[in-house]
């Protein structure tokens, strides 16, 4: 029982240590994007808010998705680092229940297990609402981002998509701007 004990604690020191949002209880199951069309969502996102990771440490963060097969998504995330180099990794999403296409999971190593994405809200054209969350026996970690089609979304949008957040208990107040200044952004445009 100690070493399980000594496990745990270990195994949530890291987790807090890496910049996830962790909280003690079960994931939240939130509503999805009804009647969710990956093909009207391919394309290229701008990040605009997120919770923090540890994976992501640049500014100018984009995803752009790509219709590889009929239930196959293609992942490009990109992001400016400090030092002017792009990071960039590739994966793939799909729907784990072709009967709920708004709950995909994200695979970005094969040797990984995948992520949840789950589209809580798109209207295809402007925002889209991203949760993930995983359970750890008595904690969970969360994941989100808000995207939008241009580098700037309304702050009207943002309030909307945070009130859905707020209502399955996600920290909003957690929530960071990502940086899309057109400017410092110019390297990833070239």
């Amino acid at each position: 029982m100690k070493t399980m004990q000594v496990i745990f604690l270990t195994l949530l020191s890291v987790l807090a240590a890496s910049a996830h949002v962790l909280k003690f209880g079960r994931c939240p199951k939130p509503a999805v994007q009804a009647n969710f069309d990956a093909t009207k969502y391919i394309g290229k996102w701008y990040e605009i808010q997120k919770l923090p990771t540890f994976f992501q440490k640049g500014e100018c963060g984009t995803a752009t998705y790509s219709l590889k097969s009929p239930s196959v998504i293609g992942v490009l995330n990109r992001e400016l680092l400090d030092d002017g180099t792009i990071n960039s990794i590739v994966g793939s999403a799909k729907a784990k229940n072709p009967a709920e296409p708004a709950k995909l999971e994200v695979s970005f190593f094969e040797t990984s297990p995948p992520g949840p994405y789950w589209v809580l809200s798109t209207d295809y054209e402007g925002h889209s609402l991203v949760y993930g969350c995983s359970d750890f026996g008595l904690f969970y970690m969360e994941l989100s981002w808000i995207l939008s089609r241009e580098p700037t979304l309304s702050a009207e949008t943002v309030e909307e998509l945070h009130g859905i957040l707020s209502s399955v208990g996600v920290s909003v107040d957690k929530m960071v701007p990502t940086n899309q200044d057109e400017t410092y952004c110019s390297p990833m445009n070239q």
